[in-house]
């Protein structure tokens, strides 16, 4: 991804001065990020239903959530450089194509091993999807305009991070036509046929003026190094821990070193990198990468423990299970407003009050859990609540947060590479808290209530500990954002 000022746009450009926002050509790039974070999270819902009809097992489905974050953090990159040489436009046509087919396939899956295969070419499809987002904007959108279309953005992607458990359970509630689960891959097919036809006609076509070819090494080296660091903390635990987890640790790590050596080297060659480690010099993007990583891994695995203590603990449906998270859902788009009015006034402080109350959501919940009291709706719901105030106020405004504190010439690439900091974060956080909460999860020993809260009480503990790094990241960023764009 490279630079505004270099790009070549297929249509008349937007006048400079002129106010107006395009968008139709907008919205179609954003319902394409929407549907994209919210397949992280609408199947967490989903999960117990599907572990249920497919017999599927517990690493199965951690696949299942992780195989589809890993494949769009590993392409994400890739699908920007390839939008470099092909175009946007064409390129996120294809990419919804193959996230819509994808869906449909998941939706018909009759078996764990077929879904997980779709999962992954899902993925593959919200890698070629999202990076065009932020490239459409910049292009098509005035820059006086900008800071209120990237706030519009931050809402999109906090709204389809929080909602998911909601949507899932819904949809899962409503079993339109007898679809049960499947109605959560289903409802993607309508919409991405939709949003083909809406971007054929609005989006404007574009390219990178001096695109040179992709990095194919170094795209098979760090797919590498993330398969052989996740295979291990989601399979292991199933297998009792063996030898190859630790072989296959060691192998990540070698595997890392080898791509930074082969960035490094095409980058000295005058080669067009994967990866300019250059970037990582940047204190505000190494600190804002790693920050991303720890926001993103409390999510997806914190509400797959809360979906699976509701339903297996405690015996609800997925809408029930859905329904308890409704009342935080609503308050983290009420402070999701909020952060986006405040943010330009107040600036870094709003990060580290949300960071702060997040950290604290967490750590009530452990306490309450760990006091005594068994596991009810009721007893988690307020607690529930606390982190979305927190989680409004840093979710919705960090990725521009952080991209205002990088150097203008690498923003095109730092927001590649946060974005798929995200689903790294996410895969990551799934094996890690879903071990928590499934080494903890004992029901024959405890009984189903007190084994699911206990477990969810671990995982709590666990995600408490993030969020405690998460906000001393926060207080490390850099005050002042950067001269505007």
């Amino acid at each position: 991804m490279t630079n505004a000022n270099e790009e070549v746009v297929a249509t008349a450009a937007v006048p400079e001065k002129a106010p107006v926002v395009p968008w139709p050509a907008v919205s179609a790039v954003m319902v394409g990020m929407f549907m994209a974070i919210l397949d992280s999270f609408i199947v967490v819902v989903a999960g117990p239903a599907i572990q249920a009809d497919l017999g599927a097992s517990v690493g199965q489905l951690q696949w299942v959530l992780a195989g589809y974050q890993l494949s769009y953090a590993v392409f994400m990159i890739t699908g920007g450089r390839l939008a470099d040489l092909y175009g946007r436009k064409r390129v996120f046509i294809v990419g919804t194509a193959v996230f819509t087919l994808a869906s449909l396939v998941c939706a018909l899956a009759q078996n764990p091993g077929t879904l997980i295969v779709a999962r992954i070419v899902q993925g593959l499809g919200a890698a070629l999807m999202v990076p065009q987002v932020f490239a459409v904007i910049t292009l098509v959108v005035p820059e006086k305009s900008r800071h209120r279309v990237f706030g519009v953005l931050g809402m999109v992607i906090g709204m389809a991070t929080i909602s998911g458990q909601l949507v899932g359970g819904l949809l899962i509630g409503a079993d339109l036509f007898g679809s049960d689960w499947r109605a959560v891959f289903w409802v993607n097919v309508p919409i991405g046929i939709a949003t083909i036809l809406f971007a054929m006609k609005h989006v404007p076509e574009s390219r990178a003026e001096g695109a040179r070819r992709l990095d194919v090494p170094g795209v098979v080296v760090l797919s590498a190094a993330l398969l052989l660091l996740t295979f291990p903390l989601i399979q292991g635990r199933e297998e009792g821990w063996p030898w190859w987890t630790g072989a296959c640790f060691v192998a990540s790590a070698a595997a890392f070193g080898l791509f930074v050596a082969l960035e490094r080297n095409i980058d000295k060659r005058g080669g067009d990198p994967l990866m300019k480690l250059a970037l990582f010099s940047q204190r505000s993007f190494s600190l804002g990468i790693v920050l991303v990583l720890a926001v993103y891994a409390l999510l997806t695995s914190y509400y797959l423990a809360l979906s699976i203590a509701m339903q297996d603990g405690l015996g609800m449906s997925a809408l029930g299970s859905g329904l308890v998270y409704t009342p935080a859902a609503v308050t983290f788009f009420v402070f999701s407003m909020i952060a986006g009015r405040i943010v330009p006034k107040y600036g870094r402080r709003v990060l580290e009050v949300g960071s702060v109350v997040l950290a604290v959501g967490y750590l009530a919940t452990a306490v309450v859990l760990l006091s005594g009291p068994r596991l009810t709706p009721l007893l988690v719901i307020p607690t529930l609540m606390v982190q979305s105030v927190g989680g409004g106020l840093l979710i919705t405004p960090l990725l521009n947060t952080v991209l205002s504190r990088v150097a203008p010439e690498t923003v095109g690439m730092a927001s590649g590479a946060l974005s798929t900091a995200q689903q790294v974060g996410g895969a990551l956080g799934v094996a890690v808290i879903g071990a928590v909460f499934f080494n903890s999860f004992d029901p024959a020993a405890d009984g189903r209530v007190e084994a699911a809260g206990h477990a969810f009480a671990m995982s709590s503990l666990t995600t408490f500990l993030i969020a405690v790094l998460a906000a001393v990241l926060v207080f490390l960023l850099p005050k002042q954002a950067r001269a505007s764009r």
